[in-house]
């Protein structure tokens, strides 16, 4: 496992680290138990790095890290949570102090911890990012110790440009994948600039980058590629990232022959995205072992060779483009 600077806070985080919406819900059954042995997995792995939410699973995810740290004392288990989604109805005039301060205690009581390492405001509406009072509250839960860093996790690169304009934001996590290829036109030149650690989030398209998903594929009624396909509980950028099927199942199709001997579709799908040096990391998500072995070993792979980039750009431009990059 390799390891790349979370922007300016001093963490050096595994390049694939763990995401933990699976583990918590809203992906189809989940097994506690089968959940630790990933994750303890991932520590075996080398990954210190895990991201979770409040809502993932209205704290089940948090709550597993929290026993992840107790079971494995002594490892460098540094636990990225949000912050948020709990607000009914979700609204700008919700995110302040008081609201955050609160999601932010029930947190540290999931996570069994009195500071949260990092807390990312979790895709709250555009108009936050234009409130510097909501900022003003994440300085002073600093200053007030409940938080060491924070940064935004977003929907749009618009709201990402607008979000590092605040001295404080230290990351942002952002969809990246070969499917959603637009914050590497200018973003991350702005990120890397700013020393802002960068999160790629939903790194294999909710599935499709995996190459194993095929069509007429049916989800269970609790997993959001059945209740959220067309947006219907949040962003459908979160889903299959916004790709209408027809033109994903084209693009993987046209992606296959690029995938270099020995490597799976996953770990291509990862190794792409660890071609670009602002990412501080990818968190692919896992609810099994395997599917951790799998995503880790892309860290140990060879770079990808400029002409298998150029032919990834070339199936974007072709299939993906015209339904995403104008929208996020």
């Amino acid at each position: 496992m390799k390891y790349r600077p979370l922007g300016r806070t001093g963490y050096h985080v595994s390049e694939i680290s763990f995401g933990a919406w699976a583990i918590g819900g809203s992906w189809g059954k989940v097994d506690d138990e089968e959940s630790m042995a990933a994750l303890h997995k991932a520590v075996d792995l080398g990954v210190n790095f895990f991201d979770t939410a409040d809502v993932y699973g209205d704290g089940r995810s948090e709550r597993l890290l929290a026993r992840l740290k107790r079971e494995r004392p002594g490892e460098q288990i540094i636990v990225a949570t949000k912050a948020g989604r709990r607000l009914d109805p979700h609204t700008a005039e919700g995110y302040t102090y008081e609201n955050l301060c609160a999601f932010v205690e029930r947190s540290l009581r999931n996570l069994e911890t009195d500071c949260l390492d990092l807390l990312q405001l979790h895709c709250p509406p555009t108009e936050v990012y234009h409130r510097p009072e909501v900022f003003a509250a994440l300085d002073r839960l600093v200053q007030e110790g409940k938080i060491r860093y924070y940064g935004v996790s977003v929907e749009k690169v618009s709201e990402a440009f607008k979000a590092i304009e605040y001295s404080n934001v230290q990351t942002v996590q952002i969809i990246f994948n070969i499917f959603r290829q637009k914050p590497a036109e200018a973003f991350f030149r702005t990120a890397k600039a700013k020393r802002v650690g960068i999160l790629a989030r939903v790194p294999l398209a909710s599935g499709l980058l995996t190459g194993k998903i095929t069509p007429g594929a049916t989800f269970p009624p609790d997993d959001h590629r059945n209740f959220n396909l067309y947006g219907e509980a949040f962003d459908v950028g979160e889903t299959f990232s916004g790709v209408p099927l027809h033109a994903a199942f084209a693009a993987v199709e046209a992606l296959r022959p690029l995938v270099p001997p020995g490597m799976t579709m996953t770990q291509f799908a990862l190794r792409w995205i660890l071609m670009f040096d602002a990412v501080s990391c990818a968190i692919p998500g896992a609810k099994r072992p395997e599917q951790v072995i799998e995503n880790c070993s892309a860290s140990d792979l060879p770079p990808l060779e400029e002409r298998v980039m150029e032919a990834v750009r070339v199936v974007y431009d072709t299939y993906i483009r015209p339904h995403v990059h104008h929208r996020w």
